[in-house]
């Protein structure tokens, strides 16, 4: 049963704060997809940047406007605050946006924390943290409001970039949700603050090895190349799940960095959206 409520740590700075002009960035962001929801894809899992709108919302909503937004979803987040334990759960808290309440999947969350017992129930992690707050708005917009079912996630912050750790994560997760409706969200930005040629270089690198739902490949190439891709980790657990759920493709759906948006390609963050179906 819910008995906490995460209140917004960025709206107002991340995305507007107000509810009539978050949802018409919102929809700015998804309006290049336009697709109606039978043509959309029912994918298992995506990687999806969690900058401001301003700089990577055209790249998420791309990735949105192109799948079936599921009742339940798993949000899988890196820890850029640094706080609270490696690998931290919320099951029983609701997220606020401006456009409403997102409830737990606390049943899905528990049998998780059982089945993984690395994982713990900790709010600390998740209290200032951004990476989840920022997808939220375009789930609540997206997900057809004819399904019978109320969205709900599963958010999880991770704070560790051991394989086997990861590996397990993502393997305990396929086992858990099985064959139902979930999609899968690897929040993540993609190399940071160096050179837009060299982080597309970078970057084409480890999309690459996603592309190939290669989660070991992808960890070997950020660790190589030193490329500061801060959702690896999540990344690695949704490719592991989604390939153990039946994923079979990857596709890149559009790559952009900052530079677009700000002009200084001296130092750029790159946004990297991906459907895994």
């Amino acid at each position: 049963m819910t008995s906490a409520l995460r209140t917004p740590a960025v709206a107002g700075r991340f995305y507007p704060a107000r509810a009539d002009e978050l949802l018409r960035d919102v929809r700015h962001c998804t309006s290049a997809g336009n697709t109606t929801f039978s043509d959309r894809v029912s994918a298992i899992g995506c990687v999806v940047p969690h900058a401001g709108y301003v700089y990577s919302g055209s790249v998420a909503g791309a990735v949105y406007s192109r799948m079936k937004i599921p009742p339940r979803c798993v949000i899988l987040c890196p820890n850029h605050t640094g706080k609270g334990c490696p690998l931290s759960i919320m099951a029983n808290t609701s997220w606020q946006t401006p456009l409403g309440e997102v409830a737990p999947d606390s049943a899905t969350a528990t049998r998780l924390i059982e089945r993984f017992p690395r994982l713990q129930e900790d709010s600390a992690a998740h209290r200032g943290e951004h990476a989840i707050e920022v997808q939220l708005p375009f789930l609540q917009t997206l997900q057809p409001q004819f399904l019978q079912t109320q969205l709900e996630i599963v958010p999880i912050a991770i704070g560790t970039r051991d394989f086997d750790v990861l590996r397990g994560l993502g393997e305990a997760l396929a086992e858990v949700v099985g064959s139902g409706e979930t999609l899968i969200i690897a929040s993540s930005d993609m190399n940071h603050y160096e050179p837009d040629a060299i982080t597309r270089v970078k970057d084409r690198q480890a999309i690459e090895c996603m592309l190939a739902l290669d989660a070991r490949g992808l960890w070997d190439v950020v660790m190589r190349e030193d490329i500061s891709m801060c959702g690896f980790g999540p990344a690695i657990v949704m490719l592991t799940a989604a390939k153990l759920l039946g994923a079979t493709s990857a596709t890149l759906v559009k790559y952009a960095t900052s530079g677009e948006v700000s002009g200084d390609y001296d130092s750029v963050v790159g946004y990297a959206g991906i459907i895994a179906a």
